[in-house]
């Protein structure tokens, strides 16, 4: 593995607007790639269960599922309910994979050792953008001028799953003694600034950095985007 992160620079092979590079695991805003969890099931003893893409796609058209594990000695494939049958990792094989003739709905992935299951995971076609998800890393902060909140953004359908293609623009209201320090979306080609209180999203994601400030408090972040729900996360400072 080349880097952690994404970083700055050194856009290989792409020219502009690519402005960063592509060797992380975790792209510039921190949020894991797909590839994070294939170094997550072969470096770690936890057991790992992660399949992708996502799952909007043109109907009738074939999609590479591929699923990173550990931990379990097959991993059975469903789309909608019906089996599309079990794979296990051969020889030096890191992942295993299927050719999914897409249809909307829900594929789940189930992770089994001796026949008992380990993990499950799902995937949901998303509908139209309707809302906004705020997930904070920590919300008990240190009143001491420097403490850090990593707040994940995650543009929602109706019913709560991600919309992958979502770039809603998006802009933050911070309520108390507390600073919004940086805001980004990963995309290693977007040139919104990584300071001030707007961006845009990213695949359906976002980022936003929060400082704490010196006094013992409540602070609210309010995110807001045209023709969608807003959303505001309470954090504490002590």
């Amino acid at each position: 593995m080349w880097t952690g992160f994404d970083y700055l620079g050194e856009p290989t092979p792409y020219e502009w607007p690519a402005r960063s590079s592509y060797f992380g695991i975790l792209d510039l805003a921190g949020i894991p790639k797909d590839v994070y969890y294939l170094y997550q099931s072969v470096w770690t003893d936890l057991p790992v269960l992660h399949i992708f893409p996502h799952w909007n796609w043109r109907e009738g058209q074939d999609v590479d599922v591929l699923s990173y594990y550990s931990g379990a000695d097959e991993v059975e494939l469903y789309l909608n309910g019906a089996s599309l049958g079990k794979r296990h990792k051969e020889a030096d094989a890191l992942k295993v994979s299927w050719k999914v003739k897409y249809q909307p709905g829900i594929l789940k992935a189930v992770s089994r050792k001796n026949g008992k299951t380990v993990l499950e995971k799902t995937i949901s076609t998303a509908g139209q953008a309707a809302g906004i998800v705020l997930t904070a890393d920590r919300q008990s902060l240190a009143a001491d001028g420097n403490d850090l909140s990593y707040i994940t953004v995650k543009i929602v359908d109706k019913q709560g799953n991600m919309v992958p293609d979502a770039a809603s623009a998006l802009s933050y209201k911070l309520l108390g003694d507390a600073a919004i320090v940086g805001v980004d979306n990963g995309s290693p080609t977007s040139h919104d600034s990584f300071k001030g209180t707007a961006h845009h999203a990213f695949n359906g994601l976002g980022m936003v950095i929060i400082k704490a400030g010196r006094r013992k408090s409540t602070v609210r972040l309010i995110a807001e985007s045209p023709g969608l729900a807003a959303q505001t996360i309470e954090l504490m400072i002590q």
